[in-house]
């Protein structure tokens, strides 16, 4: 018998709210309030997200992003900076607990992969899993698509989607990436380099590192088509089946609540580690 989650398909939000919402069905999930559950979401501003603990003061063009009327939010997960824009963003909440997660890190992305993978076939896309060398899977990099983690989803090499996890209160957060299209200009421009040559240089070198979807089926595709295609793959691959979550209009104002008090403050994006770092100077 195939086990029941909720769906919640939120749409098209800031970042605030996105990852607000990412946040709070962590803490229900932790709560008890509801099952483990798939979340669907899109970005009505184009944003850059960063990791938790990543250092951006030095590393990212603010003005640039201020330029390209973007938004920038710090993610409750760990990693490198994603660029949100023409993209479907999937998030899955689940208790460490559950059976079918395993206690390894990289294990559990494969397990929850399997969604991904199917979504991908139901495009027209067979994936690889990515499995790194000891040596690349050390290197790092601010930009999360010019390099694929364990298990992300790759295609002739080239890296397709990003993701991120992180595991709090006895749950599993896990969200990811799914980029129809990527505006690599805006994207570079993000990011401050040591010249205009060194970040020409590094934007050519993406387009052998990652893909998108439209790119690998020379196809344009939209947020629907993409939601129709992975809802059936994480339905196949994680051999569940899903029910429609709509949150309450309390949940609402604990979503807004959060989003305005941590996720639109300069304390949480900005300034938290700038203070730890200063203090261990």
């Amino acid at each position: 018998m195939q086990e029941q989650w909720y769906f919640l398909d939120s749409g098209h939000h800031d970042a605030a709210i996105n990852m607000a919402l990412d946040e709070s069905l962590l803490n229900w999930q932790s709560e008890g309030k509801i099952p483990p559950t798939l979340h669907f979401y899109g970005w009505s501003r184009p944003t850059l997200s960063v990791g938790q603990f990543q250092k951006v003061h030095k590393s990212i063009n603010f003005d640039a992003i201020e330029d390209y009327n973007c938004q920038f939010v710090r993610r409750l997960t760990g990693g490198s900076a994603v660029l949100h824009d023409n993209e479907l963003t999937y998030s899955i909440v689940i208790s460490e607990e559950h059976p079918a997660i395993p206690a390894s890190i990289q294990e559990a992305y494969y397990i929850l992969s399997k969604g991904l993978a199917k979504g991908f076939k139901n495009l027209g896309i067979e994936v690889d899993y990515a499995v790194p060398d000891k040596r690349s899977s050390k290197e790092r990099s601010a930009v999360c698509f010019e390099k694929a983690a364990f298990y992300e989803m790759i295609v002739n090499g080239k890296k397709l989607s990003g993701n991120a996890q992180t595991r709090k209160k006895g749950v599993l957060l896990q969200h990811g990436s799914i980029p129809m299209s990527l505006d690599t200009n805006m994207l570079y421009d993000l990011f401050q380099f040591p010249s205009e040559k060194i970040k020409q240089k590094k934007r050519n070198a993406f387009q052998d590192k990652a893909v998108t979807i439209n790119q690998v089926t020379n196809k344009t595709h939209t947020f629907e088509m993409l939601k129709e295609a992975f809802t059936d793959g994480f339905k196949t691959g994680l051999n569940i089946s899903l029910k429609p979550f709509k949150l309450t209009e309390e949940q609402w104002d604990e979503v807004h609540h959060l989003a305005k008090t941590k996720y639109s403050s300069a304390e949480w994006n900005y300034n938290r580690l700038l203070k730890e770092s200063i203090t261990n100077v």
